[in-house]
């Protein structure tokens, strides 16, 4: 059985204070899950207070990004050790965000996991197609390519330690959600693909979460697939009792 991750993702949002606020309020409400794996990603500037919030509790925290360098003149970026020396344990790569704004590409994904790899933190690698490729036809190309070009570079002991989330473009943020059959479909590409390369065993051990519009009245229904691992929740993961709902789901 793999167990399952609810992550959320604050994107630009929240002080360190109201990050402390938040772990006050949704820890008695479900910083104590044992049957899953929470991760919270707030913005670099919270890491530290987040994790001070959630200290003793199986609450786990991840940064929204990862410079590829270890070190150097790369002004803007946020190294593995320097996540790694505020006590986070995951970090978010290749978002659509990322991936629409900033310029970040396949390539670039795969330098970014393998810097996570490097300076043992867990990447969550996003995947996902945009609305014109899905009513073009071609989203299953799109996975694949993203799968080809960002993550099948890993060794078979790298991509032990990943977790893939799919999060299709045209559902993030627009209040639209992939029925639960589109993306069990979507998490089988994935996974084969992962079969393909590193074989049965690592496609029965990886982890797939879906992301794009999880709110606490559709998670049952996405949860009860079995293709789907877990979620990555955007907006939603901003109140600790809606948050707190989707993991007690």
């Amino acid at each position: 059985m793999r167990r399952p991750v609810m992550a959320g993702n604050w994107k630009m949002y929240k002080t360190p204070a109201e990050t402390t606020t938040f772990f006050e309020k949704f820890q008695p409400l479900a910083g104590n899950a044992i049957d899953c794996e929470v991760v919270i990603c707030p913005s670099f500037t919270n890491l530290t207070a987040a994790v001070e919030a959630a200290r003793g509790t199986p609450i786990r925290v991840g940064a929204q990004n990862i410079g590829w360098a270890k070190e150097g003149a790369f002004t803007g970026e946020v190294s593995g050790p320097m996540i790694q020396a505020t006590g986070a344990t995951h970090v978010l790569i290749g978002h659509s965000e990322r991936r629409h704004y900033f310029g970040e590409t396949d390539e670039t994904v795969f330098k970014r996991t393998q810097s996570a790899l490097e300076f043992g933190l867990t990447p969550i690698v996003c995947v996902g197609e945009r609305l014109e490729e899905r009513e073009a036809g071609r989203a299953e190309a799109a996975l694949v390519g993203q799968f080809q070009k960002g993550i099948a570079g890993l060794n078979e002991q790298q991509v032990a330690r990943i977790v893939i989330a799919y999060e299709p473009v045209w559902a993030i943020g627009t209040g639209r959600t992939a029925t639960p059959e589109i993306a069990a479909d979507a998490h089988r590409v994935i996974r084969a693909q992962v079969r393909g390369k590193f074989g049965k065993a690592a496609s029965d051990a990886l982890r797939i979460l879906y992301g794009g519009s999880v709110k606490p009245d559709n998670v049952k229904s996405l949860m009860a697939q079995p293709e789907i691992d877990g979620v990555l929740v955007g907006g939603a993961s901003l109140d600790p009792a809606g948050f707190a709902s989707i993991v007690n789901f």
